[in-house]
């Protein structure tokens, strides 16, 4: 099987290359107008099938190695350091990702399967998508000649095969890492097809926004798996590394945060390039960076330039990504400079208070956040390269200039649908944001007998609660916005029709899905950022327990009822089990563990959690008391910490209904056996 594999990997890259090589000929005797040998039609369309054929052969050696995990051939260095007998299934699956040479080869594979698909439905754009076809074949290329070359899977071992592996890392075995790292590498590897979109659109100086109609649903999914990436992580963070935290600006979580920030800004971006025909130079650097800030995050999981719990060991692999970045940015820089007069914005900025304005500050929000988070990312290498040693970032740098950025971002978030196209009137202004500036005045007092005082702005280590504030003021401000949104449109359609509120909703949300469901994304912020603000007021206690000794946090009293140890042939494990008391009554019993995985001779913590909407109670094992042999318990009260993944959901949703294809207005006034008016109408499409 690894002579399977790596052959495999031979003919992918040959195919890779023949579609690069060929579909680059072809389009130049396209433009030219010169015939060769062979019609460029017909080369192009060769090139077309070689980059289809090339997934078949990637996905070939994919499974290949996860064949070798799971009938455990250690013959395989790569299966003998990341796989032993006793891992169960799902875990073995989830080797494929878990080292340097295997993560890559996810990358080669999900790339080739991304291009398979923009393969296949090349008929949107024939011309367009041969281009975009060929700029990722160049990007396949690159990362097949890695596992062929720099970090091949299929290596073997020297010397005699092990009898029994190392085994996968014990923070990797967890539920959540079954999915988190194919959602990460899925955004990841994503943005690569809207780059080449945008890239060949530039290159064939294509004429109108259509490019960017059918690279918008690529984007949208791609931005999709990225969040659900990044906050699959954030849980899994959560749950296993036994800090109380879920996201501690760790270089390799910061990675993930900058392409998304881009992104983000691009999705809001492309709206006034096609409404107005604004920004394109704007939009292609957005999408440019995007890209480019993936493959920056993937280089600093995997050069050793960055200290971080989740990367990769040091490796001069990351001089094979610094070359391709550079690369990159010449040729963007290139064809940009070539083709910028074709980027000539069609309308200017007429007011300040307007729709247009709104994403233009988004945008700068965004920009500024990715900076931030760029700049306290590579600031320890940089000082170490001036200096002469290396000055750590940590987090409080990036919650002082974050934090604000990200309140402000909220705000915005809120004002933008409630202002009109090109100018707002002062009358407009007053009607729509009467009732919003209401909803957060009346909720910026009534926090206050809660605990949440603004008056700590006064007292440097405690901003946190003003911020928190701030917070849920603003997040009032927005989700009346938003409400007041779909009531106004379903309210014309209920007038017209006679259904309820509910149905006249539904309907109206059908016929806009994507101006609709972008509001329900923008709830589902609205209530990540409740749930962030709660980590203001986290409490921490941390005592020796013996038998029927308790701690008290919060409202809550923690007994212990026994503490023991177990084994299976995976791990050891040490735990305390744990009645949880709330006002005199048992309401659950926790058992966090401390585990020793037998292959790879490491610990992981595995945290008891009892969630409720109002607040988490987090439990740690953290080992034994070295004078007494007693359990040493660490508790966390983390308020408001559920609403964080049920934003979640509310977003992957609402980008869901977005993606969603409109019901048709003349279908939606069939399905109601009533005429809808004009106004009706504009309710569901105004915005777009």
């Amino acid at each position: 099987m690894p002579a399977f594999g790596s052959f495999a990997l031979l003919v992918a890259l040959a195919l890779s290359g023949y579609n690069l090589l060929a579909g680059a000929v072809a389009l130049r005797q396209l433009a030219t107008g010169t015939r060769g040998a062979i019609a460029p039609e017909r080369l192009a369309e060769t090139a077309r099938r070689a980059g289809i054929a090339s997934f078949l052969a990637a996905t070939c050696a994919a499974f290949a190695l996860v064949w070798a995990a799971f009938t455990n051939d250690f013959s395989v260095a790569y299966i003998a350091e990341h796989a032993n007998r006793a891992l169960p299934g799902p875990y073995k699956f989830a080797a494929l990702w878990s080292g340097q040479e295997g993560s890559l080869l996810l990358w080669a594979w999900l790339l080739s399967a991304y291009g398979f698909v923009l393969r296949v439905r090349h008929k949107v754009d024939v011309k367009l998508t041969a281009y975009a076809s060929t700029i990722l074949a160049a990007v396949q290329v690159f990362f097949l000649l890695l596992v062929n070359i720099a970090a091949t899977p299929f290596s073997l071992v020297t010397g005699p095969i092990p009898p029994d592996g190392n085994g996968l890392n014990p923070l990797l075995q967890y539920p959540e890492m079954v999915i988190h790292p194919p959602m990460l590498y899925l955004g990841y590897v994503g943005f690569s097809v809207p780059f080449a979109f945008a890239l060949g659109a530039l290159m064939m100086r294509y004429p109108g926004e259509k490019w960017i109609h059918i690279t918008r649903r690529w984007t949208m999914v791609t931005w999709l798996f990225l969040t659900i990436g990044i906050f699959l992580g954030a849980h899994w963070a959560y749950s296993v590394l036994g800090w109380g935290g879920y996201w501690g600006w760790d270089p390799v979580e910061n990675a993930s945060l900058m392409p998304w920030l881009t992104g983000t800004a691009f999705l809001h971006s492309v709206m006034m390039q096609e409404k107005r025909g604004m920004m394109k130079s704007w939009n292609v650097w957005l999408i440019f960076s995007t890209f480019m800030l993936s493959i920056l995050g993937t280089l600093l999981t995997r050069s050793g330039l960055v200290s971080s719990v989740h990367a990769f060991a040091q490796s001069s692999i990351g001089n094979w990504f610094w070359v391709f970045l550079v690369i990159t940015l010449a040729v963007c820089t290139f064809v940009y400079i070539l083709n910028r007069d074709h980027l000539k914005t069609d309308h200017k900025l007429e007011s300040l208070v307007s729709r247009e304005s709104s994403f233009l500050f988004n945008n700068l929000v965004l920009l500024a956040a990715c900076f931030t988070v760029l700049w306290g990312t590579l600031f320890p290498v940089l000082s170490e390269y001036v200096q002469g040693n290396r000055v750590t970032v940590s987090a409080p740098f990036y919650n002082r200039v974050a934090v604000p950025i990200g309140v402000f971002l909220l705000f915005l978030t809120g004002i933008g649908p409630l202002l009109a196209w090109r100018s707002t009137s002062t009358r407009s202004i007053r009607k729509n944001f009467v009732i919003p500036a209401i909803a957060a005045l009346i909720v910026a007092i009534a926090v206050i007998p809660l605990g949440v005082h603004p008056w700590t702005i006064l007292t440097t280590d405690h901003q946190g609660a003003f911020y928190s504030w701030v917070t849920f003021m603003m997040a009032a401000f927005v989700a009346t916005a938003i409400l007041a949104e779909f009531l106004r449109g379903a309210r014309v359609i209920q007038r017209h029709t006679g259904r309820n509120l509910l149905s006249s909703v539904v309907q109206l949300t059908r016929r806009n899905t994507r101006r609709y469901g972008g509001y329900i994304v923008h709830f589902g912020v609205v209530v990540i950022f409740i749930g962030l603000a709660g980590s203001a007021f986290n409490q921490s206690i941390e005592k020796t327990l013996n038998y029927k000794q308790s701690m008290s946090i919060g409202p809550y009293r923690i007994e212990c009822l026994d503490y023991s140890q177990d084994s299976n042939p995976n791990y050891d494990t040490e735990f305390a089990l744990l009645n949880v008391y709330r006002d005199g009554r048992k309401v659950t019993q926790l058992a966090p563990e401390l585990r020793f995985y037998t292959a790879s001779q490491q610990p992981s913590t595995i945290v008891a959690n009892h969630s409720t909407l109002a607040w988490d109670l987090y439990v740690i094992y953290a080992g034994k008391d070295a004078s007494t042999g007693q359990p040493v318990i660490k508790a966390f009260l983390n308020p408001l910490v559920a609403w964080i993944w049920i934003g979640l959901i509310i977003t992957v949703l609402g980008t869901g209904v977005a993606l969603f294809p409109n019901l048709s207005a003349a279908v939606a006034a069939q399905r109601s056996r009533v005429t809808v008016p004009d106004e009706a109408v504009t309710a569901g499409r105004a915005g777009d």
